[in-house]
């Protein structure tokens, strides 16, 4: 292809370009207000290009165009290409997820909270990005232990029996016929505005709109439920106690920090709505040498803001930039105005500091040159034979011997190897004997991979001490495999200098199979917190296991067991008879008379639920 040819074929309008590469690859993407000039830049002799893009020109083969209205539908179609081609020599951030929201149906009789990650123009009110998730999930419970709105999806046109949420006091039931009331709707609608100003963080207008009504209630003598008002203003206050506020002035806004180093740079994003931090995201860019911070920070805006997602007036910048363009397309996504400007007072310089510092450890956290070090370390430490580069651990999770679980999870370069990770349901283990679980998970996973040496870690850690280290070695001597193993026992009493039978306790301990004395790891040692990580992880991992089949155990219904069964039948007999107990009383002809119902199916109901 003669590109410069085909140069004098490109129209003088607004556009995007693709720089192609050997065998079609894309190599850049890129927008122009006039894409006949900025496409001739590239191949001039006398055109002054960065390193980064001179390189880029000696591997372009051909280019192809894409001619837009204007410049507002060039950026756009910009940011769609390079998120799906990914081109080299364009910044991508490794983000495609939408972030969580909440999300309060207002414009619905019976307004209801729930977790969304799309936002749609229906007139309901959402709040966030919530990010990472945990805050908003702790608001959620709070909201549903002290806020009686109802959360649940039900369509609610016709009334049927309440659940188990109105009995507990949680919701205020307008699922019911007989709490749907103008009085009940009204104290409904009084109740979701507590929430909106809860999660809007209105602190002082709400702590006032519940003392009046607590006022009211007891003047009319209706103690009860002036209590349940004030345990709701206990609770708020407890939980307000905690909420990391930065200043209510501030108001909504998006601060972004940046940090680089050479050829890598940080990113650290908070999300601050009615003066509160509701989120952070930190993003860790590599390759960046040759890119200009201008052009770094207004490509990061074009991708980052090309998901949906609620946008703030009000975008405080790491520098001082003109970002016309951006700042219209932005303007135009939210149906109001976005600022996209420079810290302009005191506060905002405060904020944007914060970001910029909190730049600066991700940007540490994420950095991995020491690994080698810390890995040569351990191996000193540990006293093993090789260097250990993969890192297998092991736990276990009971409560008094029930639901019994065990994890193995893998560390290698640097990172977690999720496809590494099992998951074990204990099955020879009666009872409480951790010592006895973490010799099966040992034995079921060796015996697993005795085939596959060249996927086993080099060193298993065990979470535990000397009784779990000596379980685990006999569970390995039927296999002849190249594995180390070793056990890392947490410290009971950090802080102090007690011992016990010649153990320090205040530190964390490693257990050896060679050693009778236990190696004691250093606080603030880059091997101690690599070790301590490795094990928290399997701790974690066997911990959300069990929890996960507790619950499963715990709201299984013995209806699910029983053949013939299914879940209309079982929805229908629960909300005919209102309980097990209920269904357990009633006689063959009542369940038969029930619509899908027959008696083969109603006998065998009976019989398998009448010692249940």
């Amino acid at each position: 292809m003669d590109v410069k040819k085909k140069l004098e074929q490109v129209p003088s309008s607004p556009g995007i370009y693709i720089m192609k590469g050997n065998k079609e690859q894309s190599l850049y993407v890129g927008k122009a207000k006039n894409l006949k000039s900025r496409l001739r830049s590239y191949f001039q002799d006398s055109a002054f290009l960065d390193a980064r893009k001179s390189k880029m020109v000696q591997e372009i083969k051909d280019f192809e165009y894409i001619v837009t209205k204007n410049e507002l539908e060039a950026l756009i179609l910009e940011a769609n290409f390079i998120k799906r081609l990914k081109p080299p020599y364009n910044i991508i951030l490794r983000d495609d997820k939408n972030y969580p929201y909440l999300k309060l149906t207002i414009t619905e009789q019976w307004p209801r909270l729930e977790v969304v990650r799309k936002i749609e123009k229906d007139g309901s009110l959402y709040y966030g990005p919530y990010i990472p998730s945990g805050g908003m999930w702790e608001m959620l419970k709070f909201i549903r232990h002290n806020f009686p709105i109802r959360l649940c999806k039900y369509n609610l046109e016709k009334p049927f029996r309440p659940c188990v949420q109105y009995q507990m006091g949680r919701c205020l039931a307008p699922c019911a016929g007989d709490k749907r009331t103008s009085a009940d709707h009204s104290r409904y609608l009084g109740i979701v505005n507590e929430v909106k100003s809860f999660i809007q963080g209105e602190k002082k207008e709400l702590l006032c709109s519940l003392q009046n009504r607590m006022q009211q209630l007891s003047d009319k003598l209706e103690f009860e439920e002036a209590a349940r008002i004030r345990d709701r203003l206990t609770a708020l206050e407890k939980a307000w106690e905690s909420q990391r506020v930065i200043a209510p002035e501030l108001g909504d806004a998006d601060v972004i920090g940046l940090y680089r180093e050479k050829h890598e740079a940080s990113i650290f994003m908070l999300f601050i709505r009615n003066g509160m931090v509701i989120g952070q995201k930190d993003f860790f860019l590599k390759k960046v040498s040759d890119i200009e911070n201008e052009e770094l920070v207004a490509s990061f805006i074009e991708q980052f803001y090309s998901k949906e997602m609620l946008l703030p007036p009000r975008i405080i910048l790491p520098l001082k930039l003109q970002l016309t363009t951006q700042q219209k397309w932005l303007s135009k996504k939210r149906g109001a105005k976005v600022e996209l400007d420079h810290a302009k007072n005191g506060l905002e310089v405060k904020v944007l500091k914060m970001a910029d510092d909190n730049a600066i450890y991700s940007f540490n956290r994420h950095k991995e040159t020491k690994i080698d070090e810390t890995l040569l370390k351990i191996k000193e430490l540990l006293s093993l034979k090789k260097v250990p580069t993969k890192i297998g651990a092991i736990d276990v999770s009971n409560i008094s011997g029930s639901e019994a679980v065990g994890a193995l999870i893998v560390y290698e370069n640097g990172k977690f190897v999720k496809d590494g990770y099992r998951l074990f349901k204990i099955k020879t283990v009666e009872g409480i004997d951790d010592f006895a679980m973490i010799g099966e998970v040992a034995g079921r996973y060796l015996k697993n991979m005795a085939e596959n040496e060249q996927m086993l870690p080099m060193l298993i850690l065990i979470d535990g001490g000397r009784g779990q280290l000596e379980s685990a070695l006999k569970a390995m001597k039927p296999f002849d495999i190249p594995v180390e193993i070793a056990a890392i026992a947490k410290a009971k009493e950090r802080g102090t200098k007690k011992k016990l039978s010649g153990i320090r306790t205040d530190m964390d301990r490693i257990y050896l199979p060679s050693k009778r004395e236990p190696v004691y790891l250093e606080p603030l040692m880059a091997s101690t917190h690599l070790l301590q990580k490795i094990r928290d992880e399997a701790h974690r991992f066997a911990v959300s296991y069990h929890k996960k089949l507790r619950k499963k155990r715990t709201f299984e219904s013995p209806l699910e067991k029983i053949r013939g069964i299914g879940k209309t039948r079982r929805l229908q007999l629960l909300r005919h008879f209102g309980s097990i107990d209920g269904i357990r009383k009633a006689t063959v002809e009542e369940i038969v008379s029930l619509k899908g119902m027959n008696r083969k199916v109603a006998e065998v109901l009976k019989e398998s639920i009448a010692n249940k």
